[in-house]
């Protein structure tokens, strides 16, 4: 059995697209929800250089 690494598709989500045009639509606070939760952003975020992860810390006001 062989185990395959899971890809991240963090940059093309287009809930994440509509949550940077418009925080506050449906659409945006449940992509804002998820990520709480979400195996794949997690991977998408620990994957980033320091230096991202401060910016995506500061764009999305996350508490990491």
């Amino acid at each position: 059995m062989q185990i395959r690494k899971m890809e991240s598709h963090c940059n093309d989500c287009a809930l994440r697209a509509q949550y940077d045009r418009n925080p506050r639509s449906l659409r945006g606070r449940f992509w804002r929800w998820h990520i709480r939760f979400c195996p794949g952003w997690k991977a998408y975020y620990a994957s980033r250089s320091e230096e991202e992860q401060a910016k995506l810390k500061a764009q999305y006001q996350l508490k990491r």
